[in-house]
């Protein structure tokens, strides 16, 4: 960026972060690497920063190159679009994204084979909820076992043991949500699959 590329209240936005931060100028121009000096220029808007300096200001103060540029993210857009869900490498399971990112809860469609079955029970803060599109599913939740069909569905505490399981030839279809809480244990419970 040039000096007579001027972006309108990026000396403001800088002092503001800054300030939020309870940094003084000479503290956040040493995390950067500035003078204390040139960082004033800048928030003053005598002086407009390089790409580098925009980037070390951002980390400094925990925010993003376009915060610190004004831009208003737009909205995520609500609409998935569907289409096949390929076979994973976890087992043969097949994952597609049915919901938005960056949300609350995680909603995806998936596909459990019907020969090789993730033992694994697992257990982790949260909540799920399923639905069986094709097939028929078999769902341990703790000490009993279930048998979804096609149009069935169940909502539990992820903090119960649980397992999923196919029980039709073919394998099952399913609409799962589940919500993303963080902790050590928060995992996607439909077995060592890749994150999505």
């Amino acid at each position: 960026m040039t000096d007579d590329q001027e972006v309108a209240g990026l000396g403001a936005r800088l002092r503001e972060h800054r300030l939020a931060g309870r940094l003084t100028l000479e503290g956040a121009a040493a995390r950067v690497g500035l003078s204390p000096a040139y960082l004033s220029r800048l928030e003053t808007g005598r002086r407009q920063p390089s790409l580098p300096v925009l980037l070390g200001l951002a980390r400094a103060y925990g925010t993003t190159v376009a915060g610190l540029l004004g831009e208003q993210p737009g909205e995520p857009d609500p609409v998935v679009r569907g289409g096949a869900i390929e076979p994973g490498r976890a087992g043969g399971w097949g994952y597609r994204r049915a919901g938005a990112q960056g949300r609350a809860m995680q909603a995806l469609r998936v596909h459990v084979p019907p020969s090789v079955q993730d033992a694994v029970v697992r257990v982790h803060p949260g909540e799920e909820w399923l639905y069986v599109l094709r097939g028929r599913l078999r769902l341990t939740l703790g000490e009993g076992v279930h048998l979804l069909d096609e149009g069935d569905s169940a909502h539990f505490d992820s903090l119960t043991p649980h397992c999923i399981a196919a029980e039709s030839p073919a394998g099952v279809e399913l609409l799962f949500l589940h919500t993303l809480l963080q902790s050590p244990g928060g995992e996607l419970c439909l077995g060592d699959s890749p994150r999505i």
